[in-house]
């Protein structure tokens, strides 16, 4: 069983920046895919940012100011969130799936408001 813990969310101005992180209680290494997610208003799950066997890929419109990174040794992955807008508000969830089998985990996101 793989648990999946976000954090970072916060409110923050417009132009403004975060980091999320994501512990996962198993450690990174075993995982297949990792990566973030985000749920914003009135728009269907879509993907951020994720790692698939250790190449990096990101949504089109927001490799520009997003980035997404690992630290083995603290089993956690972090998103980078530069130059904030209010389209950015959202639930943001963090996503792995092992080697091992076709299990989809999810952790329970994290709120992210833009806002002035």
């Amino acid at each position: 069983q793989v648990q999946l813990r976000e954090s970072g969310g916060d409110l923050v101005q417009p132009g403004g920046s975060l980091r999320l992180s994501c512990v996962v209680s198993s450690g990174l290494f075993g995982l297949s895919t990792m990566g973030w997610y985000r749920q914003t208003p009135g728009k269907q799950r879509e993907m951020v940012a994720e790692f698939v066997r250790g190449t990096a890929t990101y949504a089109d419109s927001l490799r520009d100011r997003f980035t997404i990174s690992t630290d083995y040794a603290e089993n956690t992955l972090y998103l980078r969130m530069n130059g904030l807008s209010h389209e950015d508000t959202g639930i943001y969830y963090c996503k792995a799936t092992t080697f091992l089998g076709t299990t989809e985990y999810w952790g329970q996101g994290t709120q992210v408001t833009v806002s002035s």
